[in-house]
């Protein structure tokens, strides 16, 4: 609520003279007019209802009168309608699903961890179409860019390793999500590439792919996934059960750096569950939708319930002084 008038609220400062009028007219009408020698037997007489009403006029006129000070100040309602038009960017994520994603140097594993938190990203997004890809050997499309964002992370979440042979098919992963965006209309268009290896298998080379992208006016984000050094891996053994291994992490760093120069992209290295939050944290700053907002505000005055209020209590209170009491107290 919101008071068109605010200034009428000085008015209520004239309540407590108005009040200390009706206490000075009280205490005078106390003082005998005659004088008696005792009124002891007086007490015992009940003062019938009429007395106690008489003291209900002033907190009438009280309560009218501020209602009408609240009348004058204009209280208003506000309805506020936002128009939202919005410039989206078409984004593609390309996720590695070879084997070495089983990995567990990024907590649970670096697939479970890549897709709850392209989940999150996509959470952030407001007016950007999002698709899905994965590779391996192969590559796919899982989910074609839309802003059906419950339908993507729906998708997102049965991908999984074996969906395709494995290995490290970069290039097929790039060419894939390329295809997906080459028609696109969208201002901006962005491929976010995460992998935890080396590119060992596939028709396209990965740089190759990476030209036809920035052909296209397409930027390529790419993350590598995984510690330095070794990472632990489970391996399931028919005596001993699921025991790990460390094995090597070979990331192509000069690779994926190129391509994402090529395309006035970006590359970063995730080595820890944290770093990954901030990458994509960081993505979701750099792509962000031009979003124009016009509000517009309608206001609907409330004034005549308090006014009405105020009339009502006024009516009272002229009813009980001069028809229920009649009280020379009140006479004009």
């Amino acid at each position: 609520m919101s008071w068109a008038n605010p200034e009428f609220f000085w008015l209520l400062l004239l309540l407590p003279i108005y009040v200390g009028y009706y206490v000075w007219k009280w205490v005078k009408t106390k003082e005998s007019a005659l004088l008696f020698s005792s009124i002891d037997k007086l007490d015992g007489i009940s003062r019938g209802y009429r007395v106690w009403l008489s003291r209900a006029t002033p907190l009438l006129h009280t309560v009218a009168f501020t209602l009408f000070v609240v009348a004058l100040a204009r209280p208003q309602s506000q309805n506020t309608t936002v128009e939202r038009t919005a410039e989206g960017i078409d984004i593609v994520i390309s996720l590695d699903i070879s084997s070495s994603m089983l990995a567990e140097d990024i907590k649970p594993n670096r697939l479970v961890a890549s897709k709850e938190l392209a989940a999150d990203f996509i959470d952030k997004r407001i007016s950007d179409r999002i698709g899905i890809n994965v590779f391996a050997r192969e590559s796919f499309t899982v989910v074609p860019p839309t802003l059906d964002y419950s339908l993507v992370k729906s998708m997102l979440e049965t991908v999984e390793l074996g969906m395709v042979r494995d290995g490290t098919a970069i290039g097929m992963g790039i060419a894939t999500a390329v295809n997906r965006l080459r028609d696109s209309s969208a201002e901006s268009k962005v491929i976010i590439l995460l992998t935890d290896g080396m590119n060992n298998s596939g028709e396209v080379d990965p740089i190759t792919a990476g030209e036809i992208a920035d052909t296209y006016g397409i930027r390529i984000y790419t993350v590598g996934i995984g510690s330095r050094g070794t990472a632990p891996y489970p391996v399931d053994d028919p005596i001993f059960g699921r025991r790990y291994q460390n094995v090597q992490v070979n990331i192509d760093e000069e690779m994926l750096q190129q391509i994402s120069q090529q395309t006035g992209g970006k590359y970063w290295r995730a080595t820890d569950l944290e770093q990954y939050t901030e990458i994509y944290q960081e993505i979701d700053r750099l792509e962000q939708s031009e979003i124009e907002e016009i509000t517009y505000v309608d206001y609907e005055d409330l004034y005549f319930n308090y006014l009405f209020g105020g009339l009502l209590f006024l009516l009272l209170a002229f009813v009980n002084e001069r028809f229920v009491v009649r009280s020379p107290l009140f006479q004009p």
